[in-house]
């Protein structure tokens, strides 16, 4: 299927105001070299809508946008203690059965648990509210690490900000690296924090980690990518023990520097296939494995496919065999 053009994320009475920008700012328009997404809020009733914060905004949209969407998003909203009126229920199960995908944010993931959308399905949701969704929908394995869990056509994410990184995760899986990491950069985020609401997933790929000294080491590992970069020359730079190096990367960052320099150098290579004709034996020796082999190894591991069959779902080249 092609990627997701048209969006409609469903905004009730008390939509979470950080929520709906989140999602309205991630797939706003940015110029030609970029997808262009048709995007919409839509309610029960357009309108002025109260938010969370108690600043109403307008949405235009009813229901209806719902049954064309190729991605609908369930936002979060004050009262999801209240499962969604019974035709907002038939909508989302509608736009799942026709094909279309379907999100929760946050809280949002209630609206797709009443809906039945989780039911025998692993899901996340904002770690306060995790045992509550657990509770009422035992059918649903619940994940109150993660910052997204995707099960293929039903996404759920966390809460708070966690609806950038499943926003982007979104765009990695449909559009490929370079947009979702465009977007990123646009909006001044992480490209891919991978971890969760306590570091669930492995490979954290910070683009800042709050500390002068780590930050130029860092910088300087991102230039040398094609070389080895043991622990002990990275902290060596630092001018650390590797003990205390360690111990101080992992506080600043959240993960090891084994995992971030293995996501560092993924990210990489997703780059290059993307949007390079380089052969995928040069491409391993530019993010520094030692064979395409090995970063075949790593892709398949880490990512679920190999290398070149990432490149035929994301090429904007062909590949020079």
């Amino acid at each position: 299927m092609p990627p997701f053009v048209t969006i409609a994320a469903y905004a009730p009475t008390g939509v979470g105001i950080l929520g709906a920008g989140i999602v309205s700012e991630v797939f706003d328009e940015r110029g030609p070299a970029l997808p262009r997404f048709d995007f919409a809020l839509c309610t029960d009733r357009p309108g002025q809508v109260r938010t969370d914060a108690g600043v109403p905004i307008m949405v235009e949209h009813g229901l209806d946008r719902l049954a064309t969407a190729d991605l609908v998003i369930a936002l979060p909203w004050a009262d999801f203690r209240t499962p969604p009126a019974p035709a907002v229920l038939d909508a989302l199960v509608a736009a799942h059965e026709r094909g279309g995908l379907v999100a929760g944010h946050c809280v949002g993931a209630f609206a797709l648990a009443a809906a039945g959308l989780l039911d025998g399905r692993r899901a996340t949701t904002h770690w306060r509210f995790a045992e509550l969704l657990a509770g009422r929908y035992p059918h649903v394995t619940v994940e109150a690490e993660a910052l997204y869990i995707d099960e293929g056509q039903i996404v759920t994410g966390a809460g708070a900000a966690a609806g950038f990184d499943l926003s982007l995760h979104l765009l990695r899986r449909e559009y490929g690296a370079a947009t979702a990491n465009t977007i990123a950069r646009d909006l001044v985020l992480p490209s891919h924090r991978d971890g969760g609401q306590a570091q669930y997933l492995a490979a954290p790929v910070p683009e800042d980690c709050g500390d002068d000294r780590l930050a130029e080491v860092l910088d300087w590992a991102r230039a040398h990518l094609h070389e080895p970069l043991p622990v002990a020359e990275l902290a060596r730079r630092a001018l650390m023990s590797r003990r205390s190096f360690a111990r101080r990367f992992s506080a600043a960052t959240g993960t090891t520097p084994h995992a971030w320099l293995v996501n560092l150098r993924l990210s990489s290579a997703e780059e290059l296939l993307e949007t390079t004709d380089l052969p995928v034996e040069e491409i391993a020796h530019r993010v520094g494995y030692g064979s395409a082999a090995v970063l075949r190894e790593q892709f398949v591991r880490r990512r679920g496919v190999p290398p070149r069959s990432y490149r035929r779902a994301f090429t904007r080249a062909p590949e020079r065999l």
